[in-house]
């Protein structure tokens, strides 16, 4: 016989995550068990400290307020309504319930046995990622050692279960390479790799590598006749070597390529030189899996003779970036990698904006990014924000010089306005008089923004201080980047203000756990995830970095680097840092998907997991402010 109510149970059940996960022959023999509860307005079901129940409960109609008592006083946490679960603690940590639930309406429950659901998360592994996310909504501080690795915001838990995409896989390196000494001699090492027909020879101390030789070094060093065959092998070996453990991921590989510019790492036993060494990887030894792959990318770069070529190439990093975010590539791994495409471009735009004036720059200077690009965030094909510092120049020759790089710099914003990056509104780019300004300039900028900071100086100051070098002199950017840490040392009291500008944006959710969305203009009724979410974390991030003296521009490594410096709130940014990776993977995602800047999300649209996935980062971004509030005694600035 036919279990009509079972099946209408299905029915609402298939409608809501994370039922909607399971194969619907399991969810009937789960809404067989279902028990139907009805309560009266205010009829509490459970009280805070009560054992666990058996079961966890699904709003079928009405609505349900969830409360706890402190010092004395009742506190409405949450309202929850139609599909909302509530009482997973028990799934999850075996506790009491820290908060009570009361009816707010009549409503009708279902309660889920728990135990039926011990087989359900082991054979199902995104219906435990569901009710994860939905607990760490709910707990207390989801980000205490306690809670470590069981919620949602942690990376590991983000990670697909079974990653087909190559470019997580372990590479598959030489193992056994071919060595030499370092007393070996270049005309010995070159029979030895000719024999072996290989390009590449390590060169080995105690069996750990110290250097290696390459095919390029032969011809570079020796076919010039810089070095005679008779020298030894260590005069010609390129050094340090860069090392790393066997279980090197595909991804891993190219991003360390790129970044050492090199075509050879060593794998060692514990991935450090000063372990023995087990394999070579060569650049050639990566599956180049497809056409979009960074490497190849950055070497089209590279050779591209105009701004459209670039645009050609950057349009395909966005189909990386894509397949990078649907695969759940760590996003740590996805900002290094388009952050390396985006600086060679923007490095390929000046090389060929400098051949195209037909004169090279009067003196040094330094291009950089800053904003989400100095920051190595951006992602997106959002608006461009640079400036540019040229070495002290004599009096007399400032005009001749400045109008060289205000010349370059129109140039070079222009073809990454072709690429894609568009003009910034607010007009923060080189091609600025203002932004484009001697060393001796910067660093009066940087010390009127800290003396003076009106509420105009700290929004540039803001932008300013996420400031990464693009292209030119290391020593120039140094030298601004030391006095801009000097200066805030000298004037602490500045970060107050700092911090102040931050407080002031509204926090994303309301009384009720709403979210808090823009309430006119072409994005009414979306919620804004740069300002009220993302943002709060970078500057957070900034401020507290400013403050300890950090010379880190990512908000990801800037939180990481907090967790060492101040070990007794490591729990507090490691949350932080976790909640900034999922919220810059869904920002990313939802504007690769709508084809804009993923800044607006229509709440209206977004799933109850993904709601549940959004709520779940902004307990973090409350806890950081309010640690802001006391550290730089904001609620003391007027």
């Amino acid at each position: 016989m036919k279990n009509t109510i079972a099946e209408r149970i299905l029915d609402f059940l298939k409608g809501y995550p994370p039922f909607n996960l399971i194969p619907k022959p399991t969810l009937l023999e789960i809404a067989k068990k279902v028990e139907i509860h009805y309560f009266e307005k205010d009829q509490i079901i459970f009280s805070q400290n009560d054992s666990p129940h058996e079961h966890f409960y699904i709003i079928y109609e009405g609505a349900f307020r969830l409360y706890r008592f402190a010092e004395g006083k009742k506190h409405v946490l949450d309202i929850c309504d139609e599909g909302d679960l509530f009482g997973l603690r028990p799934l999850i940590m075996k506790e009491n319930y820290l908060m009570g639930a009361a009816a707010n309406e009549e409503t009708i429950l279902y309660g889920i046995p728990i135990n039926l659901f011990n087989d359900i998360i082991l054979n199902y592994p995104k219906v435990s990622q569901f009710l994860i996310a939905s607990f760490a909504t709910n707990t207390r501080d989801p980000f205490s050692e306690k809670h470590k690795g069981k919620l949602f915001a942690n990376i590991q838990a983000i990670k697909k279960v079974e990653n087909s995409f190559s470019e997580t896989q372990a590479v598959k390196y030489t193992p056994n390479p071919i060595t030499c000494n370092a007393t070996t001699t270049i005309k010995e090492a070159a029979i030895i790799m000719t024999e072996n027909v290989i390009n590449s020879i390590v060169i080995t101390e105690n069996k750990k590598p110290i250097g290696i030789i390459t095919d390029k070094d032969i011809r570079t060093k020796v076919g010039t006749g810089h070095f005679k065959i008779t020298d030894i092998a260590e005069k010609i070996m390129s050094h340090p070597v860069f090392t790393f453990p066997e279980k090197l991921a595909v991804a891993e590989a190219q991003i360390a390529l790129l970044k050492h510019k090199v075509s050879h790492l060593c794998i060692t036993k514990d991935g450090t030189n000063n372990s023995e060494l087990v394999g070579i990887l060569a650049e050639q030894d990566l599956n180049l899996i497809q056409g979009n792959n960074p490497l190849l990318l950055i070497k089209e770069i590279k050779k591209a003779k105009d701004a459209e070529t670039l645009k050609y190439i950057r349009f395909r990093a966005g189909d990386l970036t894509k397949g990078y975010i649907e695969q759940e590539i760590p996003i740590y791994f996805v900002t290094k990698v388009i952050s390396e495409i985006n600086t060679a471009i923007t490095k390929r735009a000046i090389q060929l904006s400098i051949k195209e004036i037909g004169k090279e720059p009067p003196t040094d200077f330094t291009w950089f990014a800053v904003g989400s690009q100095g920051r190595k965030e951006q992602l997106l094909m959002t608006d461009q924000d640079n400036a540019l510092v040229f070495e002290n120049v004599d009096e007399s020759e400032y005009k001749n010089v400045k109008c060289y790089f205000l010349e370059l710099a129109t140039k070079v914003t222009e073809k990454l306005n072709i690429v894609g990056f568009d003009y910034c509104p607010a007009n923060i780019m080189a091609s600025n008089p203002k932004w484009c300004l001697s060393l001796k300039e910067w660093k009066q900028q940087f010390k009127e923004w800290i003396k003076d900071p009106i509420p105009e100086k700290i929004l540039l100051s803001i932008i300013f201080y996420d400031f990464e070098l693009i292209y030119g002199n290391q020593e120039l950017y140094d030298n601004m980047a030391k006095s801009v840490l000097k200066h805030i040392k000298k004037n602490q009291s500045f970060l107050g203000f700092l911090g102040k500008v931050t407080l002031d944006n509204p926090a994303p959710l309301g009384f009720f756990k709403q979210f808090l969305v823009e309430l006119d203009g072409e994005n009414k009724d979306s919620f804004d995830i740069k300002s009220r979410a993302i943002r709060p974390l970078t500057d957070a991030a900034r401020i507290f970095s400013l403050y300890h003296g950090l010379q880190i521009n990512n908000s990801i490594a800037r939180f990481e680097k907090l967790m060492e410096v101040e070990p007794q709130n490591a729990d507090l940014f490691e949350s932080c840092a976790n909640a900034f990776k999922i919220l810059l993977q869904f920002r990313t995602l939802q504007g690769l998907t709508n084809n804009n800047t993923g800044r607006y999300v229509d709440i209206n649209n977004l799933s109850k997991a993904d709601r549940l996935k959004l709520k779940s980062c902004f307990k973090p971004i409350k806890n950081i402010q309010d640690s802001l509030k006391l550290r730089f005694k904001i609620t003391q600035i007027i």
